[in-house]
């Protein structure tokens, strides 16, 4: 991702080698900022109030979380202790699980004393897998663009339909849905996304849409509720989305307004995918409905909007009623039967358990379970 002719991550190793730097994403699309974590418990902060969001970003914060903790203090306790912290930061993700039980299998059997080098080395190749992998989407996905670029003669761009930010600012680099999109960018076929606002954090509005034209990617922003209308006047070739937590079974937990977007594609016969990285698979469960948790967030983010006044100060309104109060569900849950594919750094499946099972022998269990 190209920022100010700066190729830059999301999270790297600061300067000083111990310090772990981020993009400020709460400030975005007004301010680039930077931000250093020193501590645990301030990468847990940047989890918890969004500094940093998007699963396989959230998981690889959680990774430098770990080894931070080891710089402050290399024991067993100290380490359960920002294990917890770090788990309790958000609910819903579960690369963050992932990866914390990832670094805490390294570390525990180490002694105290080599512990806090393997973190760093831990927490870095995570951050490398997960560019690998996000690169492996987008060239799998990159075969659906081409497939329907050639069925429409090569005549238009294809016009590709995302909610929320599955961008390269939800990873570390290139994004899971968009991967596929800056693929074919790159390859020279001509590609138009519509971009959801995606309330209430409008992370389409004020993320995707900022590194899509970073990227100089065509766009067009529209509401949240203009999807299915875009979809039923033929300007929609193909939806993509990416996820927080997908079940054994295919079932897709993604920002909420997902599930609504997957129910207008299947009625205007849109083809709807949905791009993860394999640490996104929770193969505990096999009902997303009733077995995913879905995070709920301060109402204000409901009521109230952030946004830029003529003066160009950042400011934050309300736009209901003082009286009225709002309920703020992050998530919601799009069954697998809704969803056309599975876009994985291994390759295309179906929503299913045997789909899965096909592209990750072993891992999802007894298929009778699912």
């Amino acid at each position: 991702m190209d920022i100010d002719a700066d190729t830059l991550r999301t999270i790297w190793l600061a300067e000083d080698g111990g310090g772990v730097d981020i993009i400020d994403q709460t400030r975005l699309p007004f301010e680039y900022s930077v931000v250093r974590l020193e501590t645990m418990l301030e990468a847990a902060h940047a989890i918890a109030d969004m500094l940093v969001r998007g699963a396989p970003l959230i998981g690889a914060t959680a990774a430098y979380g770990i080894a931070l903790a080891m710089r402050e203090d290399t024991s067993d306790a100290h380490l359960d202790s920002a294990y917890r912290a770090l788990l309790d930061a958000r609910p819903t993700a579960v690369n963050l699980r992932w990866a914390l039980d990832d670094m805490r299998a390294l570390l525990r059997p180490l002694p105290t004393t080599k512990r806090l080098a393997a973190a760093y080395v831990r927490a870095r190749e995570i951050c490398e897998e997960d560019i690998a992998i996000c690169s492996a989407i987008g060239d799998h996905g990159l075969e659906i663009i081409e497939a329907i670029w050639e069925k429409k003669d090569r005549q238009g761009p294809v016009n590709i339909l995302t909610h929320c930010n599955a961008g390269w600012l939800a990873t570390v680099k290139w994004g899971t849905a968009t991967a596929p999109i800056y693929k074919a960018h790159q390859a020279g076929i001509p590609v138009h996304v519509w971009v959801d606002e995606t309330r209430p954090r409008n992370q389409g509005a004020g993320l995707t849409a900022w590194e899509l034209g970073r990227h100089n990617v065509p766009h067009t922003l529209i509401v949240d509720n203009a999807g299915g209308h875009v979809m039923q006047h033929g300007m929609v070739d193909l939806c993509i989305v990416g996820t927080d937590r997908t079940t054994r079974s295919g079932d897709v937990c993604n920002k909420i307004g997902t599930y609504l977007k997957a129910l207008a594609a299947r009625d205007n016969e849109v083809p709807f995918y949905v791009a993860l990285p394999s640490p996104t698979i929770d193969w505990t469960i096999s009902d997303g409905v009733r077995d995913i948790p879905i995070e709920r967030r301060d109402s204000a983010e409901v009521t109230h909007v952030i946004g830029r006044d003529p003066q160009g100060a950042v400011v934050q309104v309300r736009i209901t009623p003082d009286a009225t109060d709002g309920a703020n569900y992050a998530f919601d849950v799009t069954p697998a039967h809704l969803v056309s594919g599975l876009i994985t750094e291994k390759g295309v499946s179906e929503a299913s358990a045997q789909g899965l099972q096909a592209l990750f022998p072993g891992r999802g269990g007894s298929l009778e379970a699912s």
